[in-house]
């Protein structure tokens, strides 16, 4: 067997952990961020995939095909620090996501990981948890790529497969309140931009799905400057815990 049809069977650790070799891909172990064989490859359908690419197999022009296919992508930074359990370096490689339009059955999905030479794909149960892995946002242990380094095809936007818990969303709230109440935001578009230069995207989604809340917020700010000014005291973190229980 050569060394690229050892690459293209390759399976996530949690279903051949033995077998993988030391320079293959481990897909991240995050059960809401891939499936791992709920069927077999043959009737296998998803709409979102994950797939991996290696500078040293892969055609010059891969981003081009991959373009041309029409699909939605998300590109990771080149992984060129990841270490193997020992501390040899891992094959340099990019981490693709890939959005259909609708389900795709596995076969489909295969015809362009074979002509990428890449890897069998990995269908994605959810985007969010795998976006963030481009960088290893959420892995301190490994090396931190640079989120910015990202790159998309076709309109890819995470901010349409953020999904953001309840109670998440009321923490960002508060956390965005703060901000605008101690650095004395006093208009909607001023914190939006701060948002947007910093890249903030939970952030942002949280702010931007919420307007009319943080428009009155920063309402309620200003008033209470101004209250302030004319020696009147007003407690601008009770003004939040209002804010928050009227919405």
């Amino acid at each position: 067997m050569t060394r690229f049809e050892d690459k293209k069977n390759a399976l996530p650790p949690e279903c051949v952990s033995n077998v993988v070799s030391k320079n293959e891909i481990k897909y991240p172990p995050n059960s809401d961020s891939i499936a791992y064989k709920p069927k077999k490859s043959s009737t296998l359908k998803k709409r979102n995939w994950a797939f991996v690419v290696y500078p040293e197999s892969a055609p010059v022009d891969w981003k081009e095909r991959l373009q041309s296919k029409g699909l939605q992508c998300a590109i990771s930074p080149l992984h060129d620090k990841d270490l193997n359990p020992d501390n040899t370096l891992k094959k340099p490689h990019w981490h693709i996501i890939a959005v259909w339009e609708g389900p795709t059955a596995f076969n489909i999905v295969q015809q362009i990981t074979e002509e990428l030479n890449a890897p069998n794909p990995q269908p994605l149960e959810q985007i969010k948890g795998y976006y963030r892995y481009l960088s290893h946002k959420d892995n301190p242990e490994k090396h931190q790529y640079d989120e910015k380094e990202i790159q998309t095809l076709n309109g890819f936007s995470i901010f349409d497969f953020s999904e953001i818990a309840k109670g998440e969303a009321l923490e960002i709230k508060r956390i965005i309140c703060r901000y605008i109440r101690e650095n004395e935001i006093l208009t909607y578009s001023k914190m939006f931009d701060i948002l947007d230069a910093e890249e903030k995207t939970a952030e942002l989604d949280v702010f931007s799905n919420n307007t009319m809340f943080f428009k009155e917020y920063i309402k309620g700010v200003w008033q209470a400057k101004g209250c302030s000014s004319n020696g009147k005291k007003t407690d601008l973190n009770s003004l939040t815990d209002q804010a928050l229980a009227e919405h």
